[in-house]
């Protein structure tokens, strides 16, 4: 069968398949309501393991072990992208997803089983990591093809909301169990919660109708490597995805060390306080500016997207000891980095795949935010254990605007297209 192709250049072009069918479906239904409750609480069980870090402490590792093991963690998820996006196209989105469900519970409750830092670690890390990644390709698979073609931006966006909510109930509840100590036997109750957190998305999930799908019988790196390179969606857009991934490591590795670290002791926990500001931003944003992207264009967004993440970075050096609650600054900036950058990127990212390969774009889109932090998780982790976490967010902020300057170099030739615009020789 021939896959369809949609224009490199101009990405939104008319003719697509995706376009022919006028809008019959409003993007807030019964179903997108319960994927969103699915997603708040998917979410809410990963985040819940942002103090993994410190578990890895307890059990006798150094920051430098803590990067290796995060960013090792998630080699598998990476490896294992090109066939969980086969297998979503194959099998269908929801149906993945809830497999991604149960890798998640397994990977969380494998960690009552170590008693000291070894190889098993990376197997338990690994589990979660690969459940993750069957759960956000699956989710972003089924979003966009329930969507209306023409609100998929937001649709993404909007599901983001869900994410965020996760992002402040999954620290907060974590905070919640660390209070009572940091024992083992605490630590082995933050993840039987984090595993029984997911029955309820689970049974949600069951209740959202299968949409109608184009199933593909084939599968393989092959097969995986042919969809990608008919349906590449540019190198600036896969550039700023990853350095969104690279980003990523901050909140979800290193925070909670860095506030250990910097002995940041405020009324409401430190970390909780982070994702609450960064999550309230967020949501903010997306709700009220949830038409934004299309009006303004998801380029000018993106790039808006770059520069504040960039400068949240930035704003980690003001914190000290003796002013704790100076974290609420690069929380609030990071949060609006990330509340412009994912959605729109992930849209401009999977507008050149058709509808019948979408689960391989989604999968290959989450390979690239793999990549920044697999590759970003080790080096960062170097780089704070031998110069500090001052040495390390200007080095982020660099690699970030880096990436938006490029991916806007490599937009105007599509400005001046769109615009009408003849270069100049």
């Amino acid at each position: 069968m021939a896959l369809a192709v949609r224009s490199r250049r101009y990405p939104c072009d008319p003719t697509s398949p995706d376009l022919e069918t006028p809008t019959v479906n409003p993007l807030y239904n019964r179903a997108f309501c319960l994927i969103f409750l699915s997603q708040v609480g998917f979410v809410l069980a990963n985040t819940l393991l942002t103090h993994y870090a410190r578990w890895l402490k307890f059990l006798g590792g150094t920051v430098q072990d803590v990067g290796l093991i995060m960013g090792a963690g998630s080699v598998l998820g990476l490896l294992m992208r090109p066939w969980i996006g086969q297998l979503i196209d194959r099998f269908g989105a929801r149906n993945t997803w809830l497999a991604g469900y149960a890798l998640v519970a397994a990977g969380a409750l494998s960690n009552l089983l170590l008693t000291e830092l070894g190889n098993a670690v990376y197997v338990c890390r690994s589990l979660s990591i690969l459940g993750a990644a069957f759960c956000f390709s699956s989710s972003l698979t089924l979003i966009t093809r329930l969507a209306p073609p023409d609100r998929r931006t937001e649709a993404i966006g909007s599901l983001g909301i869900a994410g965020f909510l996760g992002m402040v109930l999954g620290p907060m509840s974590g905070d919640l169990i660390l209070l009572q100590g940091r024992t083992r036997e605490v630590y082995e109750l933050m993840f039987v919660v984090g595993a029984a957190a997911l029955v309820i998305p689970a049974i949600l999930l069951l209740l959202v109708p299968n949409p109608a799908e184009h199933r593909r019988s084939s599968t393989g790196m092959g097969e995986f490597t042919h969809i990608v390179r008919r349906h590449w969606p540019g190198m600036t857009v896969v550039g700023v995805l990853a350095a969104f991934g690279l980003c990523m490591n901050v909140p979800f590795v290193f925070l909670a060390d860095f506030v250990d670290r910097m002995r940041l002791e405020t009324t409401i926990p430190a970390v909780t306080l982070f994702f609450l500001c960064y999550s309230s931003v967020g949501i903010s944003i997306r709700t009220l500016g949830r038409r934004i992207p299309e009006r303004i264009g998801r380029r000018k967004v993106l790039l808006a997207g770059t520069v504040f993440m960039s400068a949240g970075m930035m704003c980690f050096l003001i914190i000290d000891t003796d002013h704790p609650y100076l974290i609420i600054l690069p929380a609030m900036t990071c949060g609006m980095g990330h509340a412009f950058i994912y959605h729109t990127c992930s849209s401009l990212f999977l507008e050149s795949f058709a509808d019948e390969v979408r689960g391989v774009g989604a999968a290959f889109s989450l390979m690239v935010l793999d990549t920044g932090m697999i590759g970003g998780g080790p080096l960062l982790g170097l780089i704070a254990d031998h110069w500090g976490y001052h040495a390390m967010f200007p080095t982020i902020a660099g690699v970030t605007l880096t990436a938006g300057i490029l991916y806007f170099v490599g937009s105007i030739p599509v400005w001046r297209a769109r615009a009408g615009i003849k270069p100049t020789v």
